[in-house]
């Protein structure tokens, strides 16, 4: 890119996209329509003073931020923009990018949910964005506190890539508490924001984020989510694009539950296992797993992240006879229902498999059931 001050200028521009452009092919054309022709387009006195008297300071601190290593900005047009993403009706027109920009044309899903979810919640998240990384899927999320979080690190720890969509600037972390974590994302993934530089994350930044999750995603994953989650914007925001919507079913006692149950019965797809997702999106992501376990033929060991120590107990507990959970408790010191949840992500990790009687016994390395 020659010169980004034209770009950095369209990305100062309050409420434009590329549903703004009407018959104009060229985004950097509107800057020389007439102030009539822009108010016809729909653009408010604000929107039109933003392009034709753009901050000339603003942008300066846009271009210093882009001089940075691993930085760019990804364009409406050019051959690197998400084709996905280029496809909803409200597509961004400039995206702000450390990292990997490439990783955004990828295959993704992205997993979203509550801020406050349950440990369960939280393992159940970590361990599906395992699954689908190893895969070859890239992970989406919102570096948010809770699910989004548990998503990337699942990623992560499975050798996979992730994508961190911000409701500010880039060079502003929220929250701050995840700093590191975005050092991450952008080191095996990216971070990507269609808010410029100096932007701070306010309430309404978030919907405006959430489009670009799941509008980079071929799916969305609901994990845990109240009935007023901004998760369910997100999955109302995937349904409108044309993407799928799943959701995982919850305790009918657990306040976490109850979003994702709503989306069920609006018609989201119900998912136990990673496998509920590749069967629903078919042939695209069945070949995709199918590539990457050619590729890699360990690919379940990848997708296993070490364990911790509780979770190791545990499996020394169940020892290679079958046992219940009073048992395990007993055995543990262990409280049930911490052993309960346990047992449920070990199951879904294949670790662990459930027998007649309410019993549990090891699941041995290799084998199908």
């Amino acid at each position: 890119m020659d010169d980004p001050k034209p770009w950095l200028t369209l990305a100062r521009v309050p409420g434009l996209h590329a549903g703004c452009l009407g018959p104009a092919s060229d985004p950097l054309a509107l800057a020389r329509e007439p102030r009539a022709a822009l108010a016809a387009l729909g653009f408010s006195g604000t929107a039109i003073a933003a392009l034709r008297n753009p901050d000339p300071q603003a942008i300066a601190g846009d271009e210093r931020w882009l001089a940075e290593p691993n930085r760019r900005l990804v364009t409406w047009g050019a051959a690197d923009y998400p084709p996905l993403l280029a496809s909803i009706v409200d597509a961004p027109l400039v995206l702000f990018v450390e990292g990997a920009a490439d990783v955004l044309s990828l295959p993704q899903l992205a997993i979203v949910g509550s801020r406050n979810p349950t440990a369960l919640g939280r393992d159940t998240a970590a361990q599906f964005a395992g699954h689908l990384a190893a895969a070859g899927l890239v992970v989406s999320s919102g570096l948010a506190l809770g699910i989004d979080a548990a998503a990337h690190r699942g990623a992560l720890a499975a050798g996979g890539h992730t994508v961190a969509v911000m409701g500010c600037g880039l060079d502003t972390i929220y929250p701050r508490e995840h700093a590191g974590l975005a050092l991450e994302v952008a080191a095996r993934g990216t971070l990507v924001s269609d808010l410029p530089t100096g932007t701070p994350p306010l309430k309404h930044h978030f919907p405006r984020r959430n489009r670009i999750i799941s509008g980079l995603s071929v799916g969305t994953l609901v994990v845990e989510a109240a009935l007023q989650s901004g998760s369910l914007i997100t999955a109302r925001l995937a349904s409108e694009q044309g993407r799928e919507v799943f959701a995982i079913p919850g305790s009918i006692h657990n306040p976490m539950a109850r979003g994702c149950h709503r989306l069920i019965r609006q018609g989201a797809k119900l998912v136990e296992t990673v496998d509920d997702i590749f069967a629903e999106l078919g042939a695209l992501l069945e070949g995709l797993r199918a590539g990457a376990q050619s590729e890699a033929p360990d690919a379940q060991a990848v997708s296993r992240p070490l364990l911790d120590k509780d979770y190791e107990i545990l499996l020394d507990a169940l020892g290679f006879a079958p046992a219940g959970i009073d048992t395990l408790v007993a055995r543990t010191g262990l409280a049930a229902e911490v052993v309960a949840s346990m047992l449920l992500i070990l199951e879904l990790d294949g670790r662990v498999a459930q027998q007649p009687g309410g019993l549990y016994g090891r699941r041995l390395a290799g084998k199908k059931e």
